[in-house]
């Protein structure tokens, strides 16, 4: 696993350079991770490119995504030629929605460049290496996210839903429960977006997490099956999506400070 190392501590979590400016690593020939994102534009070489076990062969130009976690090496690469932008998580703080382009991108194939696209990809790097030599983070942020955004047009992938968007179809999907989707993996899946996307969408727009706001939701529809219908508390448990309704009865508990039973009984009396 390979973390991406600064030349002093307080540089920003960025470098770019050709292969041999960033380093031996960046064409290591072993399978290996690193914690960073990676853009790779190779202009030059033979060979092929592994991603989780997919051989890709190089026929440049090509502008390739590798992400964060994802296991890769390159296989029987000579001559490459071209540039490599490393960066983590925290450097695109100021457009998050671009982890979820690039998590987007890292699944696809490398394409073949046509000229246009080549020639607008390798304007955009000069100005990141221009950029990176002044050491002006705002603008290399900036630049950074032009060439995200116009990766993802170049090879077709569409950029994820504002966050906005993003909010308020997951406040629908929640005010489903018919929908049976009672974690946060299962909702960002459906609305095509990571659970962490998804997480920072809600919190900026609700200011409460999307964890917080399903539990809610799942306590606000067991106490429904509790107080309209004659479901046994097994059989609620089972409704809002808990297999054992011991778990059920902990979780009821720590949300309203009662048990189902409890519940369900002080509902009553305070009907009759």
């Amino acid at each position: 696993m390979h973390r991406l190392e600064v030349p002093a501590p307080h540089a920003p979590p960025f470098a770019i350079g050709t292969f041999d400016e960033i380093g031996p690593l960046s064409r290591a020939e072993f399978p290996h991770r690193h914690t960073f994102h990676e853009l790779v534009h190779v202009t030059g070489g033979t060979g092929a490119h592994v991603v989780d076990l997919a051989r890709r062969p190089l026929r440049p130009p090509h502008l390739g995504v590798i992400a964060p976690g994802q296991v890769h090496q390159w296989a029987g690469a000579r001559g490459l030629t071209g540039h490599v932008v490393v960066f983590t998580d925290d450097f695109l703080l100021d457009h998050p929605a671009d982890r979820e382009l690039l998590r987007r991108l890292s699944e696809q194939p490398w394409p073949e460049l046509d000229a246009h696209a080549d020639a607008v990809v390798t304007r955009l790097i000069a100005d990141l290496v221009e950029e990176h030599r002044h050491g002006e983070e705002s603008v290399l942020r900036a630049l950074l996210h032009v060439l995200v955004a116009r990766a993802g047009r170049l090879l077709g992938t569409s950029p994820p839903a504002p966050a906005g968007a993003v909010a308020a179809e997951f406040t629908r999907l929640a005010g489903r429960p018919d929908l049976g989707l009672w974690s946060v993996s299962a909702h960002a899946e459906r609305i095509g977006v990571t659970p962490g996307h998804l997480t920072e969408a809600v919190k900026a727009a609700t200011g409460r997490t999307a964890a917080q706001l399903l539990r809610e939701a799942r306590t606000r529809e067991a106490q429904r099956f509790l107080l309209r219908t004659d479901l046994t508390v097994r059989q609620v448990a089972s409704r809002v999506g808990f297999a054992d309704p011991a778990y059920f009865c902990r979780f009821f508990r720590r949300e309203t400070g009662l048990s189902p039973g409890d519940f369900r009984r002080d509902a009553g009396n305070h009907h009759d």
